[in-house]
């Protein structure tokens, strides 16, 4: 075990150490410029005034520590995702190192150490003039010195960046990469010659004996083995211990020790990580690392730290490493690569890790900092195992993709993102194997890398919600008919005239007079386009912005044309997750984020990435909305298929793109989850392939379904508030008069303007059978059913009698066929003698049957 305690030697060491090595600095400096070891005292007495001002401050930087992401395991805690790191290491505190590792190092590397005061003279001494004289080169160099050593190689690579020089026409041309960066490091920190090499090693002696002024030894012994590299990228004896052995370096044996303080010692010479190396490695049992781990050994045997029996045990036993690699990347977490690409993608892009994409990828693999993410492997799992169920991993012609993100509408925290790929950063694999793929398709062109897919019938979201804030009404008719619509308004490009483009609906049909409810439940796109041309086709494209919906390239969407309605442009389905909960949250837009919270190696709160939650649309147009998006969701809506069926109420929209892509879309007012499926490359046409026996066109559902069933399941839903009463008010609109048409031709003419037509019984008439005699109603609303009544044919019009007399009247009716007469007399003194007709009821012109019963109103002098 190492003393911890300086002895009377060393505190004098400390305090003739700048005497000391100034003469030694005489010496040796002027050896470099003579040709004679022999020196005059004026060459001397200068080295030492080059020595004396020498900077002797050295500052301790922050280690370079891996950055480990987590995510929560519930009652498990936070479990650690994985890391990223150019240096793994995993400090520890100096009683978390067993004291065999301690002696092991102090042995082998300065058994004077806790006599010194930061440099070992005899040793230094020694190396240095054989070093000078031309003989083999020797380091000399304390604990202290290696850790100053140490330090300046860590700033060096912590600032290492690759070099570029950019040419008049801007092409860039990098003159050293970052590898060799690191190199340059390492070289003029360690393999230095001539004067250069003698300087510094005095200037690590210098810093040396600063050093030993300020840290005890226990604390500069115990940064020198956090700091020390041991082959590769595994740094500090605790991930060295870790990485080589799979124990802890508390756990560390005898023979493990010493291997690991000879490793220290030429770590790229004696690693025990590469089993096929001809000189070191399995086959000849890591013979140089044993060569050396048995130098270690007899060191420690002859200072007294081991026994004899130790000693031998451990020289006896063969090196037999067990490489646990620590958890590193996206790769690595399997399925959760995708969420875990997202959240790099953010650290790597976002100003709260840095302002410069070097300080950002400095924080992401050196900074130590603790990530804690929104991942929820309730939803999580749920994802990844509807993805494996339902989602070809490739089909044969193109690049099929798949994607489901769930979105907290409350939040905005991303739940969970699940892919069908196999991610990998190879890019020539992922461009031989279109089943491979580093590109998070849930995201956009910043975070993930995705140019997104176009949204098909879920854009229309957009077209509706301006619809509602306009004011009209879900129930308000409008002509929904596959027509050209000659003029659409944009005020952002101009006004459209004289277009002449029709939309088509999916699976044919001509479309008709209907409701915004009934085009979204039944996804109509010439209603939808017909909606447009009521509204501002620029206000649509600032909807979509305002609820977070962008292109690809993150700048907003202009709906410059009609086409744009039915959602040709390319989304994220993050977006549209984050805009469906924008309306299950009553209009308060969340922006999606995957960070909760992040602290730094010490556990201090560190910034996170800036987001908010924003009233976007009214909570009126909201409740509205959600009204109608409902309709998707249930009976014969086009999303029924991905209804959950557990009770949860539900808003939705699919959406199609040609016969390439697909979405399904669906919320409840907690959770918001986005499935697409489709071409992520090509022009596969997914409605005639199939994978285990349901159709590409149709697993959206199936994936959409069981993943937001387990959101439903953990986080619950409520029901959506009552849509706005102005908002869903009926409209009434002009009926056409059909009367005198035929019951075919009425009946095409009302199914046309949009109403259902009911056949109701025949009616008095004197129109042939065929034709329609009455209808029951001029105004109603859109699609309300409207009877139409034929005539019977049994009817005549009344004649007019007014003005004869009373017989010549019953004359005239009887000869029309009208045989039920009766009179109604009034006296006037002054009427003529036979009487006077005034009229009939029913009045002259009614068109009654014949047994219809026909008053004659008459004066006469006396009745």
């Amino acid at each position: 075990m190492p003393d911890k305690k300086r002895t009377p030697t060393g505190a004098l060491g400390g305090l003739l150490g700048l005497v000391g090595l100034s003469v030694v600095a005489g010496v040796l400096i002027t050896a470099t410029v003579t040709p004679a070891i022999a020196v005059s005292g004026a060459a001397a007495s200068s080295a030492i005034k080059i020595f004396d001002n020498m900077p002797s401050y050295l500052e301790i930087d922050e280690l370079m520590l891996p950055t480990t992401i987590y995510t929560n395991g519930g009652d498990a805690g936070w479990v650690e995702l994985t890391s990223f790191y150019d240096q793994n290491r995993s400090p520890v505190a100096f009683d978390e190192i067993n004291p065999v590792a301690y002696d092991a190092i102090l042995s082998s590397e300065d058994p004077r150490y806790y006599q010194h005061g930061g440099v070992d003279l005899i040793g230094t001494t020694r190396a240095l003039l054989s070093n000078a004289q031309g003989g083999a080169t020797q380091g000399g160099s304390s604990i202290s010195q290696q850790y100053v050593k140490n330090v300046l190689i860590q700033r060096c690579e912590r600032d290492a960046q690759a070099e570029t020089v950019t040419a008049d026409d801007g092409t860039v041309t990098t003159v050293k990469t970052r590898d060799e960066a690191l190199q340059s490091c390492w070289l003029e920190a360690t393999q230095a010659s001539g004067v250069d090499g003698y300087e510094r090693k005095l200037q690590e002696m210098r810093y040396a004996i600063q050093l030993e002024k300020e840290y005890s030894k226990d604390e500069i012994l115990l940064g020198y083995l956090n700091i020390a590299n041991f082959g590769g990228t595994t740094y500090g004896i605790d991930a060295a211990a870790r990485y080589y052995f799979n124990v802890s370096a508390a756990d560390l044996s005898v023979g493990q020790a010493a291997t690991l303080a000879g490793i220290v010692q030429n770590p790229n010479t004696y690693r025990i990580d590469q089993p096929n190396n001809e000189s070191n490695g399995a086959a000849n049992g890591y013979a140089q690392t044993k060569t050396r781990q048995t130098y270690v050994l007899g060191r420690m045997l002859e200072d007294g730290k081991i026994t004899q029996e130790q000693h031998d045990a451990a020289v006896a036993e063969p090196i037999t490493p067990a490489i646990t690699p620590a958890q590193t990347g996206c790769a690595a977490t399997g399925a959760t690569a995708y969420f875990c690409q997202y959240v790099v993608s953010v650290v790597r892009n976002d100003p709260a890790f840095g302002a410069e994409s070097a300080d950002r990828e400095r924080a992401l693999k050196q900074g130590g900092l603790n990530i804690y993410t929104t991942l929820d492997w309730r939803v999580q799992s749920a994802a990844q195992d509807a993805m494996a169920e339902y989602a070809p991993e490739s089909v044969p012609g193109t690049s099929y993709g798949s994607t489901s993100v769930s979105v907290e509408a409350t939040t905005g925290r991303v739940l969970a993102i699940a892919q069908n790929t196999k991610f990998t950063e190879d890019s020539n694999l992922a461009a031989s194997d279109p089943a491979y793929s580093s590109i998070v398709y849930a995201g956009t062109q910043k975070n993930g890398g995705s140019d997104g897919f176009s949204a098909g019938s879920t854009f229309k979201l957009f077209t509706l919600i301006d619809w509602l804030e306009k004011g009209h009404s879900v129930n308000e008719s409008v002509n929904g008919r596959d027509v050209p619509i000659s003029r659409f308004t944009n005020s952002c490009t101009g006004n459209i005239v004289g277009n002449t483009w029709k939309p088509g609906n999916f699976g044919g049909g001509g479309g008709g007079y209907g409701t915004p409810m009934s085009f979204t439940a039944q996804s109509l796109n010439s209603g939808y386009v017909a909606m447009a041309s009521q509204l501002d086709l620029c206000d649509i494209g600032k909807v979509a912005a305002r609820m977070g919906v962008m292109g690809s390239n993150g700048e907003p969407i202009e709906v410059e044309y009609p086409t744009q309605i039915i959602g040709p442009s390319a989304v994220s389905p993050m977006a549209m997750a984050g805009a469906y909960g924008t309306v299950a949250n009553n209009g308060v837009y969340c922006q999606p984020k995957v960070i909760d919270r992040v602290t730094n190696s010490k556990g201090e709160e560190l910034p996170i990435p800036e987001t908010t939650c924003e009233q976007v649309i009214s909570p009126e147009v909201a409740a509205t909305a959600a009204y109608a998006l409902q309709g998707v969701m249930t009976g014969g809506g086009t999303g029924a298929r991905a209804n959950t069926g557990d009770g949860t109420a539900l808003i939705g929209k699919t959406g199609t793109h040609q016969e390439w892509q697909t979405w399904m879309v669906e919320s409840s007012s907690k959770v918001a989850t986005a499935v697409w499926a489709g071409n992520a490359n090509g022009t596969l046409d997914v409605f005639k392939n199939s994978y285990r026996g349901i159709g590409l066109q149709n697993i959206r559902y199936y994936i959409a379904q069981d993943v937001q069933r387990a959101a439903n399941a953990a986080y619950g839903g409520d029901a959506f508030p009552r849509p706005d009463n102005n908002l869903v008010r009926q409209v009434l609109r002009d009926v056409p008069n059909v009367v005198g048409q035929t019951i075919d031709q009425a009946q095409s003419t009302l199914e046309a303007a949009g109403f259902s037509v009911q056949v109701g019984d025949p009616i008095d008439s004197d129109q042939p059978t065929n034709i329609v005699a009455g209808q029951s109603a001029n105004r109603a609303a859109s699609g309300a059913s409207i009877t139409i009544s034929p005539s019977n044919g049994q009817a005549t019009t009344i004649p007019s009698v007014a003005g004869s007399a009373p017989a010549q009247a019953v004359a005239t009716l009887q000869a029309a066929g009208f045989t039920q007469l009766s009179g109604s007399c009034t006296v006037d003194p002054a009427a003529p003698d036979a009487g006077l007709v005034s009229g009939t009821n029913p009045g002259a012109g009614s068109v009654a049957s014949r047994s219809t019963a026909i008053a004659i109103a008459y004066t006469a002098k006396a009745c």
